[in-house]
């Protein structure tokens, strides 16, 4: 046996490896914070089973069921990717967390690259859970599911972004207000629940909100069978490159 065969080799681990671990590590983070889960699983799916249930909105004619799930799609999207992250950041920049992951081997963009695989990932367990419960009672869903994958995706880069520019920008205690607030305000009037319709000429001004469009182009694709409604997804692609750009130039780790 050669000299320094058990020796230490110090250094970083692959970057691709530090992303998993850290993406990992999001995720049960995330999975095991009662508040996130009222925000992104019990919420959602409440709404879901109330409104589809019992008649408090006229959702025009055919089942309300198949205009309701594309719109709490969106929502567990909006709930996720920028509620939650937009809270959990903040008080990670505050508690000195992201400093000091900062100054770890993982690079900063590496850090926001598990960020949201992590979202994508929690994502992924909303959607199965909402599609399970929207088909038990009596979803009937069209279109294709490359045109879902394609809008959820923009949808979650739109609302990624404007999490992180909230969280790295704002105090703690001011992104929690600010980001349930939101939630509550986009819930009301982003077309989620009531058609952007009741609203008369506001309508047209709250169809260019991120949420509208997803749930909008969700509708589409899903409940009409439509083709790919580029023009929601070029408000999302929009929003994800403004959203995106101004948290990358303005988040401040401390």
């Amino acid at each position: 046996m050669s000299t320094g065969t058990y020796a230490p080799k110090p250094g970083a681990a692959p970057v691709g490896r530090m992303i998993s671990a850290q993406t990992a590590l999001e995720t049960r983070m995330l999975l095991r914070n009662g508040e996130q889960l009222l925000l992104t699983v019990i919420i959602p799916s409440l709404l879901l089973v109330l409104f589809s249930t019992v008649d408090v909105v006229d959702t025009g004619t055919g089942e309300a069921v198949d205009f309701l799930a594309p719109g709490v799609l969106a929502l567990a999207v909006m709930s996720t990717a920028f509620t939650g992250q937009a809270i959990a950041t903040g008080f990670e920049r505050r508690y000195g967390v992201l400093k000091r992951l900062g100054a770890s081997p993982l690079p900063r963009w590496a850090l926001m690259a598990a960020k949201t695989l992590s979202v994508l990932v929690t994502e992924v367990l909303q959607v199965v859970l909402l599609t399970a419960i929207a088909l038990a009672l009596g979803w009937s869903p069209h279109g294709s599911p490359l045109s879902v994958l394609l809008l959820l995706v923009l949808g979650t880069a739109a609302f990624s972004g404007l999490g992180l520019l909230m969280a790295g920008t704002l105090k703690a205690e001011a992104t929690l207000a600010a980001a349930n607030l939101v939630f509550l305000l986009l819930l009301v009037g982003g077309g989620v629940i009531v058609p952007l319709e009741k609203f008369g000429a506001a309508g047209d001004v709250l169809a260019l909100l991120p949420i509208s469009a997803l749930s909008d182009g969700l509708r589409d694709v899903l409940q009409n069978g439509a083709a790919m409604p580029w023009g929601d997804a070029l408000i999302l692609a929009v929003w994800a490159v403004l959203g995106l750009g101004a948290a990358a130039r303005f988040f401040r780790w401390e």
